[in-house]
C-alpha cells in the first residue's frame, strides 16, 4: 500500500512522477496538467482544491531535481 501523499509531500511527489514520467521535462508541463498527475498519484489523499501556485510550483521543482539527477 502506498504512502498517505499531500501537497506539502513535493519531494516524494518530485520523486513519484519522475518514476511515472521519465522522458517528461517537468519544465514543459503546465500547472494543469501537473495537478492532474499529482492527483492520480497512487497514495494522494489530499484535497485537490488545496492545490495553489507555490505548491505547484515546488512540486515542478523537485520533479526537475530529480529529472536532472536521472
Amino acid at each position: 500500500m502506498a504512502r498517505e501523499i499531500y501537497w506539502t509531500d513535493a519531494e516524494e511527489i518530485g520523486i513519484q512522477l519522475q518514476e511515472k514520467f521519465p522522458d517528461v521535462d517537468p519544465l514543459t508541463v503546465r500547472f494543469t496538467d501537473l495537478h492532474r498527475y499529482v492527483i492520480e498519484l497512487p497514495g494522494f489523499v489530499d484535497d485537490p482544491a488545496k492545490s495553489n501556485e507555490s505548491r505547484l510550483e515546488a512540486i515542478q521543482m523537485a520533479w526537475y531535481e530529480e529529472f536532472q539527477d536521472a
